[in-house]
């Protein structure tokens, strides 16, 4: 699988594939596998052994290990909710008083909540190297300036002490490929760059000021490295600046407007975007089936759930979009 994505990846004709560039961790399969979502984040065991399981029971052509957004955060020292069996983890409160207090925690990688990713991963290296495609994931500098100095603070910031926001993102920059680095060598193939530049929070300008060039960077950094931008929301006035700051793959939400993501996504490739809350989730198997060949038939060759699907999410859900997504070969 991992050879068709990168075939894919250079411009040549591949069947539709059904990965997960977002968590697809389901309650039932905790309970299947006898432990607690809640257990999983800071196990490197129990956070392989249910992505495995994504991978292996539900049909899906990669495995991702990381399930929530907090895992840097709470490298930080943020105060972390670990959620439940039933409920994602969360982040109680920001770190850092101001954008330009920031400062980058010694050892990182060997802190607990990241070294169970990259723990994670060496383990589903030796189970699935060549078999599926691995994906990693990174929180990019805008998303932890919103996590880490507050969500108000570092929007303020950005018009009122644009020194101040660039100080913090550029921080944050190191973090991300400081993450991302250590996931590719410890056998990620891939890895999804998690950073909500969406229309509700960053205007079409603003992206290309203040993010695109170090999104650029991160991209510059990586030549064989694949990286799948992920960014929940309407996002189809930037696909545009996305392709040209250098990413090779979108994976993008339901609201948007298929064709006109295509259209707008250039040389980039999409993933996307059956509907978490309609279909999956409260949707039936036909549902399922009459969304993925809605996309498929649109062109799009890489399907998957258009974010982290909710824990209440049936596995049966899953595995019906990952069989419809082999019976269109």
């Amino acid at each position: 699988m991992k050879q068709l994505f990168f075939s894919y990846l250079k411009g040549d004709e591949i069947p539709p594939l059904a990965i997960a560039p977002t968590s697809v961790a389901t309650a039932e399969s905790c309970f299947l596998l006898g432990f607690p979502f809640n257990e999983t984040h800071l196990c490197a065991e129990k956070m392989a052994a249910l992505a495995a399981f994504c991978a292996e029971r539900l049909g899906f052509c990669s495995v991702m290990p990381y399930f929530g957004v907090v895992q840097e955060a709470a490298a930080f020292g943020a105060d972390i909710n670990w959620g439940s069996g039933s409920s994602m983890p969360s982040i109680r409160g920001h770190v850092f008083g101001s954008p330009d207090t920031v400062k980058i925690p010694e050892n990182f990688l060997d802190r607990p909540p990241v070294k169970t990713i990259l723990d994670s991963i060496k383990i589903l290296k030796k189970i699935f190297a060549g078999e599926k495609l691995i994906i990693g994931k990174v929180m990019g500098p805008w998303t932890l300036s919103l996590h880490l100095t507050g969500m108000e603070n570092f929007l303020v910031s950005t018009i009122e002490d644009p020194e101040a926001a660039c100080h913090c993102l550029d921080m944050f920059l190191k973090v991300t490929v400081l993450f991302a680095e250590a996931q590719f060598e410890a056998g990620a193939d891939a890895v999804t760059l998690a950073d909500h530049a969406t229309r509700d929070l960053v205007s079409p300008q603003t992206y290309k000021d203040l993010l695109m060039p170090r999104h650029k960077k991160i991209n510059g950094k990586f030549f064989d490295g694949a990286f799948i931008l992920h960014c929940c929301g309407s996002t189809t006035d930037r696909m545009e600046a996305f392709c040209e700051a250098g990413f090779k793959v979108f994976h993008f939400d339901s609201v948007n407007d298929v064709g006109e993501a295509i259209k707008k996504a250039g040389d980039m490739k999409l993933t996307g975007c059956v509907n978490n809350i309609d279909v999956l989730l409260n949707g039936t198997e036909y549902d399922v089936e009459n969304q993925v060949r809605g996309l498929v038939g649109s062109g799009i060759k890489l399907i998957s759930p258009e974010c982290a699907v909710p824990l209440a999410v049936k596995n049966k859900m899953l595995k019906k979009l990952t069989d419809t997504v082999k019976l269109t070969f």
